[in-house]
């Protein structure tokens, strides 16, 4: 654990989901391959491949570039745009939107949480509020960790995804502290660590590579902390 500046007291800690928690390298594309079998059920759909999938949602992002606040949505809008592109019946698109958003949905919960994240989760909840703030889709109960968390908050359902202030906000109005109390936890420097600072938390990075973040090019400023791996923040009890 590297110390990068001076900290008030923490009172709370709020954590990103993917590549913080658990694993999330193979979780989407795997998700995205399966989702994309769902959609060949359709004849008109049979010949889409994932390349096409991705280059439709950057459409679909030029189009409205707002939407990628939310995952969720973006990735129904291009599901819709790919049906009304392949000529599908409209009272078609709603059912194949679901048996598509069905099938990601099943698969990108199904990522290994380690043992030393629910040890550590349950130990911190002893003397921390505990809080979600993601820019994911995932369902903290579906993969076991609700019962550590008070609330869990979402870029598109709840504000402007990290690292915009909508969603810090919410979260420390929810906790009712000083958003100087709150540690923020993620992996990801510009929307966990820069969204943290620039909103006043207090941001811990965690560096799963171990890499220099002096030489880091999204770098935009150093967190208060700094950890290699999750387990260290049992040092902050």
């Amino acid at each position: 654990m590297h110390f990068y500046r001076s900290i008030n007291s923490i009172k709370a800690i709020t954590f990103d989901l993917d590549d913080t928690l658990y694993d999330n390298s193979t979780i989407v594309e795997k998700s995205e391959q399966e989702m994309i079998k769902t959609l060949h059920i359709c004849p008109q759909l049979q010949d889409v491949t994932l390349a096409d999938f991705h280059f439709e949602k950057n459409a679909v992002l030029l189009a409205n570039p707002k939407i990628y606040h939310d995952v969720i949505i973006w990735r129904i809008e291009t599901i819709k745009s790919l049906c009304i592109k392949a000529k599908i019946a409209t009272d078609k698109i709603a059912q194949i939107v679901d048996d598509a958003m069905t099938t990601f949905n099943f698969w990108r919960h199904t990522m290994h949480v380690p043992q030393s994240t629910h040890t550590l989760l349950a130990l911190l909840a002893t003397k921390f509020p505990l809080a979600v703030i993601t820019n994911g889709n995932v369902d903290i109960n579906k993969i076991g960790l609700g019962n550590y968390f008070q609330f869990s908050l979402r870029g598109g359902a709840n504000g402007r995804s990290k690292p915009f202030p909508e969603i810090f906000n919410l979260a420390a109005d929810k906790l009712a502290l000083p958003v100087g109390n709150i540690l923020h936890v993620g992996d990801n420097l510009m929307t966990d660590v820069n969204g943290a600072i620039n909103n006043g938390f207090l941001g811990c990075w965690l560096n799963i590579f171990d890499q220099d973040i002096l030489q880091l090019p999204d770098a935009r400023c150093l967190p208060h902390i700094e950890i290699t791996q999750l387990p260290e923040l049992e040092n902050l009890i």
